[in-house]
């Protein structure tokens, strides 16, 4: 029988639902009521919209597609391997399973097709303005008159629990304030979600809001209304601003016991619901993951026409090549993510007794990167003037302008997301910055970062409690541990002027996950050593700064003390006094623990000798973790409460972090046999700090 073009759309529409279904029934597991819901609007974007090529999925110039509502994962497999991407069926029956490339919520990288790692809410929508701002920016940069080889639209679709979060909501006052017009936002209208209808928890007009913050936006009164589904999407493509298209839906749609129920929301149906869903869908109850055959052929078209589309932007990159060779090479080197030789040629060198904050030398860095890398592209959450991040002659990227310097205001959840989205893009190293202490209200997205393997900048400044008068409220000292504890982030805290500078060659480098810097407000000394050990040492995460007087004739040191940032300089003081004292004394610098890691044995050994059990670690914050460095044998200097407010030096002085009481440490540890963490001679005043 020849199905008329709605009886297709339908059993389309019903395909993705009974996949989702299944998927969710098999693993005994998952989200299975809101891809029945979304399945209606995924179909019109996808088959009527959406620039994809399922044989290419990382074309530079394709639509963006993320489902921020990531725990709606069956609904983005099940297109997948509808429309020809690496995901089979059988990946589609092993959904949730040990090795799987169908995980509960999507990853980045993982699977063909997924453009992002969502699953905590929100930040879907976050990485799509990322996305978004990239594109423009891009084009901005490459595209000239009849040679539009970036021109691409970013789609997302999120739920109620998404608009829940504050960082949509940074994102999306971000997205209108710079009118990123290319941006479509689909709302899963439904009413419900985990603990019961939203209204217990949630009861705004979100088109209201959304129009507040400058956005298009429309109602789509029935989910399943496919021509009114397809007229909003072109209304929101005319428009010209960020459009969000609210589309009122019915969780698990088709399920006699539990449509509009939270309890089609993160269980599977079970056994004799799905029978009954397929029956209300007219399905053989009795057949799992079935593809009609002429949903399989509608689908199929997918592949020729992305084929097509690939072929198409080939033959417009030719063009542009023969009126534009220099600009089509760096763009083909931006896309592929390949650094330019000699970029490192420029970056500044301090002499010794240069004092200078690291805050500075970033400053420095960056100029001198921007210059050698056009693809740095980046800002800070409204403090450029204290974190030293702007690019001179950048201009601003605004509403009216693609330039080359984010204004990410006082957002910094969305500043991490949205700068993910730009990763994910493609085309760009972004960085972002912030004070270190306030890296907690962007940890969810750096934590995203870390896992999807994304090439991010941090430059976290004011990094300890020597940024001094502001107080406890900004002076970091759980955060270094924090940080250092998820996975795949570089965490990097440079002791003077020339370690600086080698952290930004490390960040720029390390193209595998983000790194982040930890940067000084106050001055650092710059040491003589620097200038020829930092680059490669910094590079390895950590080096032998100076070897003890012992090491001249083959010996070993007595005492290794090990130091990060600001106090590196403290264990150099300390060394002199204890070299004095007949102590062959080493210090190692250990900027980065997760380079050092990485290095072979061999190296980690040399640095810090296994026979030398004699060591001392000092750094302001708290001890957690240093344990591995200084053994059973050694000692923590380290800082276990809150700052307070007054002059950095006055701190220090008070909390005993000076190189006289390094030195201290440092005889009772060789002498007397002192180990494990030595506490701070004067608590903090805040009350906090006495409990």
């Amino acid at each position: 029988m020849t199905l008329t073009a709605e009886q297709l759309d339908r059993l389309a529409v019903d395909t993705i639902r009974t996949l989702a279904i299944d998927g969710v029934q098999q693993a005994n597991s998952g989200h299975p009521g809101a891809p029945m819901g979304m399945a209606p609007m995924a179909y019109a974007l996808w088959t009527r919209f959406l620039h994809h090529a399922p044989t290419h999925p990382d074309w530079p110039n394709r639509d963006r597609f993320v489902l921020s509502a990531g725990h709606a994962s069956m609904l983005l497999y099940a297109l997948l391997h509808l429309t020809g991407y690496d995901v089979t069926l059988d990946d589609l029956q092993h959904f949730r399973q040990w090795g799987s490339r169908t995980p509960g919520h999507p990853e980045f990288g993982l699977t063909a097709g997924v453009e992002a790692t969502t699953g905590p809410l929100g930040q879907g929508i976050a990485n799509a303005v990322g996305m978004a701002i990239a594109e423009r920016r891009l084009a901005a940069e490459f595209n000239r008159p009849g040679h539009a080889v970036i021109d691409h639209w970013t789609y997302v679709i999120c739920s109620d629990g998404d608009l829940q979060e504050g960082i949509a909501s940074e994102a999306a006052s971000l997205a209108g304030h710079l009118r990123l017009g290319k941006l479509v936002l689909f709302y899963d209208d439904n009413h419900i979600q985990l603990d019961g209808p939203t209204s217990m928890a949630f009861s705004e007009d979100v088109l209201e809001r959304f129009d507040a913050y400058q956005w298009h936006t429309q109602q789509v009164d029935d989910g399943n209304d496919l021509l009114s589904i397809e007229a909003a999407i072109r209304a929101a493509r005319a428009d010209g601003r960020p459009s969000i298209i609210a589309v009122r839906t019915h969780i698990g749609f088709g399920s006699p016991h539990k449509q509009d129920s939270q309890k089609a929301h993160g269980a599977p149906l079970g056994v004799e619901e799905v029978r009954l869903t397929k029956e209300a869908y007219g399905w053989d109850p009795d057949r799992s993951f079935y593809v009609p055959d002429d949903v399989e052929g509608l689908f199929s078209r997918a592949i020729p026409y992305g084929e097509h589309l690939v072929n198409d932007w080939e033959d417009r990159m030719r063009r542009y090549a023969a009126s534009f060779p220099a600009l089509e090479a760096e763009l083909r080197r931006r896309l592929a993510a390949d650094l330019p030789g000699g970029w490192q040629a420029s970056l500044p060198a301090y002499a010794a007794g240069d004092e200078v904050a690291t805050r500075q030398v970033s400053q420095a860095a960056i100029q001198s990167l921007a210059a050698a890398l056009p693809e740095l592209f980046g800002g800070s959450a409204d403090l450029s003037e204290s974190n030293l991040t702007d690019i001179a002659g950048g201009t601003d990227f605004s509403a009216e302008e693609a330039g080359r310097n984010l204004r990410f205001g006082v957002r910094e959840h969305a500043m991490g997301g949205i700068v993910n989205g730009i990763a994910y893009h493609g085309g760009f190293l972004p960085y972002c910055a912030t004070f270190l202490t306030f890296s907690d209200y962007m940890r969810g997205s750096v934590r995203l970062a870390a896992l999807a393997g994304l090439h991010v900048v941090y430059a976290w400044t004011h990094d300890s409690v020597g940024l001094g008068e502001d107080g406890p409220t900004h002076q970091p000292v759980e955060q270094y541990a924090a940080l250092r504890a998820i996975p795949n982030l570089w965490f990097v805290r440079p002791g003077d002027a020339n370690e600086a500078v080698a952290a930004w060659a490390l960040a720029v480098e390390r193209a595998d996950g983000p790194t982040a810097l930890a940067l000084t407000r106050q001055k650092l000394p710059t040491f003589a050593a620097t200038a020829g050990l930092a680059r490669e040492g910094v590079g390895r995460g950590g080096y032998v700064l100076r070897p003890a007087s012992s090491e001249a004739a083959g010996g070993q040191p007595a005492l290794i003390l090990i130091a990060t940032g600001s106090e590196l300089q403290l264990a150099m003081g300390a060394a002199d006094a204890l070299e004095t004292d007949g102590i062959p004394t080493r210090v190692v610098s250990l900027p980065c623990w997760e380079a050092f890691e990485a290095q072979a044995p061999a190296y980690r050994d040399a640095v810090l000798p296994p026979g030398v059990r004699k060591r001392v670690s000092v750094e302001i914050g708290v001890p957690l973790g240093w344990e591995r460095w200084t053994g059973d044998e050694g000692a923590i200097i380290a800082l276990d409460h809150f700052g307070a407010s007054a002059p950095a030096a006055v701190i220090f002085e008070h909390f005993g972090f000076t190189a006289n009481r390094v030195a201290e440490v440092g005889r009772a540890v060789v002498r007397d046999g002192l180990r494990g963490r030595i506490a701070t001679l004067v608590p903090s005043p805040h009350p906090g700090g006495r409990r």
